[in-house]
């Protein structure tokens, strides 16, 4: 039978982080049917791979797979594996990117993407700057991307959407599971400008270990981040941990909030309500 490299991809999404699996491709010279024929003696001389997983690997039903990635697809979700033409190029920076991407719309040029993020509650100000930031960015041909989330990412995707700007929205939760799900007419405002994208089975709810991971997507796929408003231990934080390993440049605006003096005490570039200092 031919074996769709998506279908491999997908089935070991759920035992292989993406360093892990692009180490088993590199070993088995891109070969997945040898990958699904070596038994777990072979298969633990991989970096990274232990009995346990080796097991799951020899245990994997690629039929079941396709069935299921066929459902999806039927509800609209493009399943691109890190092997796939079409698998935003600009992860391949990310040490751990995602082995498998589900995507519903259509996703942009990430050459002048952004990360426009920061609290669940922000202020009134700092809900003006985000959106006023993203209709800058949208109108200078830039792209946000954002996690959907309440308050500053839902104002960034806002900002983009009213300048009819491109938009993307990474989830902690499956594309085909909105969460939070208030924002569901907005997830569909995105798709139409855009797209959702998730490293989690599209039905699949979200989980606050996934919250924190799709972080390094959404910084993974911008060339810079700006933290709108945030605490010194608010979600905003891991974002700009994970740029900072990354090597993505961070702006934080140059408010009183906890994170953002942080951000700017420990090297950020300062943005100032007038938008100053921000340069595309």
């Amino acid at each position: 039978m031919t074996i769709d490299p998506a279908w491999v991809a997908l089935s070991l999404t759920r035992h292989l982080g993406g360093k892990t699996f692009r180490a088993l491709l590199d070993a088995f010279d891109h070969d997945l049917q040898a990958i699904l024929s070596a038994d777990t003696k072979t298969l633990r001389q991989v970096p990274g791979i232990g009995p346990k997983i080796a097991q799951a690997i020899t245990e994997v039903d690629v039929v079941k797979t396709a069935a299921a990635m066929h459902r999806w697809q039927q509800l609209g979700v493009d399943i691109l594996p890190c092997t796939a033409a079409n698998y935003p190029q600009v992860l391949n920076r990310v040490d751990d990117a995602p082995p498998t991407l589900f995507v519903r719309g259509q996703l942009p040029d990430f050459t002048r993407a952004y990360a426009v993020i920061g609290t669940r509650a922000p202020g009134e100000a700092s809900r003006d700057i985000a959106e006023r930031l993203a209709i800058a960015i949208v109108k200078a041909g830039g792209v946000i991307v954002s996690g959907l989330a309440l308050g500053i990412d839902a104002h960034a995707h806002r900002g983009a959407l009213a300048a009819s700007g491109l938009t993307v929205g990474v989830l902690g939760s499956g594309v085909l599971n909105i969460y939070p799900q208030q924002h569901r007419k907005i997830a569909e405002a995105v798709l139409l400008r855009g797209a959702l994208l998730s490293e989690v089975a599209p039905s699949a709810a979200v989980s606050a270990p996934q919250l924190v991971a799709r972080n390094r997507i959404i910084t993974g796929l911008c060339q810079a981040v700006i933290v709108v408003e945030t605490a010194s231990d608010g979600g905003a934080m891991h974002a700009a941990r994970f740029a900072t390993m990354q090597g993505t440049p961070i702006y934080a605006v140059d408010n009183g909030a906890s994170g953002n003096q942080a951000l700017l005490d420990s090297g950020a570039t300062p943005i100032h309500a007038d938008l100053s200092g921000f340069v595309l």
